[in-house]
């Protein structure tokens, strides 16, 4: 007896050795993910496009250029250019912020006499004369008066003198700080047309996967009407919908979001099915599995297998769909901006910038070529992503 129970002392030590051993099974996906080079170099492209989507007000004041601030006189500027507001702009804009200002403009003039910045001939051309000084200088001098109007004036005289990484469009608006908010239109439609889809793909494949019989009939029927449509066309048709004629549409989202929520609605119609089917096929199999059979011998009801039970167990092959989501909505968004009926200005966004840009390759090709390299890189990232995650997470390839 005495042998026996130390035998079993033995194995049990040698068990816990064992699972203190045990590497967790995020460990191994994680180190597996890893090894897939492109899709670590995939993460983090899009983890950088990310940040500067939601640092795009952060960019913004650091460099000081309204991506809406227009400048005709200085259209297709090439990149790494500095330009000058002419002199009729810059009498416009101090013009314009003397009638917005009144007493406070007035106090401002005032304030720069007195500090002898100018000595203008009329008092109330003080802020003319001192518009037109040396862009560094009057930066400096504005500085040293106090007030609300001193820093609205400050932020007129900052777009006097701008420096262009990227170049000037059409319009003579800087293309960098477009392409920055451009990254939060196009990468933000991408996201929530991939994460909806995937919700509403996995609840119509749970529904018709658990619950079977005519349930499942109707739901892949409807699945495999819209799988039938040519995508392409019905996109265009849905596009040119003027959602505005919705009663309380444009009381609750706006004029300027009607192109976004058109695009992302769009987009969602025909982008939930794969994930439909490919949850549907997953819940087949797990629903005679003996877990499952021994849920519902312990009483639990139907939304708490399928929650509890069978959503976990198909979460990997989702996110493989998420990613992969992602890459085919950022396209699609790009091709109807590409096409003029996507998301419309002056918002921006990768496609639209591609779209102003298709007759100006000739005269301007980096209008063209920065954004579409951009939605390149974005789509090829999100894809390698998809193919690590795919590699990581299937049972056959985890190696323990």
């Amino acid at each position: 007896m005495s042998e026996n129970r130390h035998e079993n002392t033995v194995m049990t030590e040698t068990d816990k050795l064992a699972l203190e051993k045990a590497i967790p099974m995020w460990k191994i996906v994680l180190s597996q993910f890893v090894d897939h080079k492109m899709a670590v170099a995939g993460s983090f492209v899009i983890a950088s496009f990310i940040m500067i989507a939601l640092g795009a007000p952060i960019i913004q004041w650091a460099v000081g250029i309204n991506p809406d601030s227009q400048n005709p006189l200085n259209r297709y500027q090439p990149p790494m250019t500095r330009v000058e507001l002419p002199s009729d702009q810059r009498e416009d804009r101090v013009m314009q912020f003397l009638s917005t200002h009144g007493d406070e403009g007035i106090a401002l003039q005032k304030a720069v006499i007195e500090k002898g910045f100018v000595t203008p001939i009329r008092e109330e051309d003080a802020l003319y004369d001192f518009a037109f000084l040396p862009p560094v200088e009057s930066m400096e001098k504005i500085k040293e008066i106090e007030g609300a109007a001193a820093r609205d004036f400050e932020v007129i005289l900052n777009d006097f003198d701008t420096f262009h990484v990227f170049g000037t469009d059409e319009l003579g608006r800087d293309v960098f700080m477009r392409i920055v908010y451009g990254s939060r239109v196009s990468i933000g439609v991408g996201i929530m047309v991939a994460i909806a889809s995937a919700l509403i793909g996995l609840m119509m494949g749970a529904l018709a996967g658990f619950y079977g019989g005519w349930l499942d009939a109707v739901l892949m029927r409807v699945t495999d009407a819209l799988l039938s449509l040519p995508t392409v066309p019905f996109l265009i048709v849905f596009a040119a919908v003027d959602l505005n004629k919705i009663p309380m549409f444009k009381t609750l989202v706006g004029s300027q979001n009607e192109s976004i929520v058109k695009m992302v609605t769009i987009l969602l119609i025909f982008s939930w099915m794969t994930t439909a089917l490919l949850v549907r096929g997953a819940i087949l199999s797990l629903r005679e599995r003996e877990f499952i059979l021994a849920a519902k011998t312990l009483g639990a009801t139907d939304w708490t297998i399928i929650i509890k039970h069978m959503v976990p167990n198909v979460i990997a092959p989702m996110l493989v769909s998420v990613t992969l989501g992602v890459g085919n909505a950022i396209l699609f968004e790009s091709a109807l901006s590409f096409l003029g009926l996507g998301i419309q200005p002056p918002t921006a966004s990768w496609g639209n910038m591609l779209f102003n840009a298709q007759e100006l390759i000739s005269e301007a090709p980096f209008l063209a070529f920065i954004p579409g390299f951009l939605i390149l890189m974005t789509v090829m990232s999100f894809n390698y992503i998809g193919d690590g995650l795919q590699d990581a997470i299937d049972p056959k390839a985890v190696r323990r």
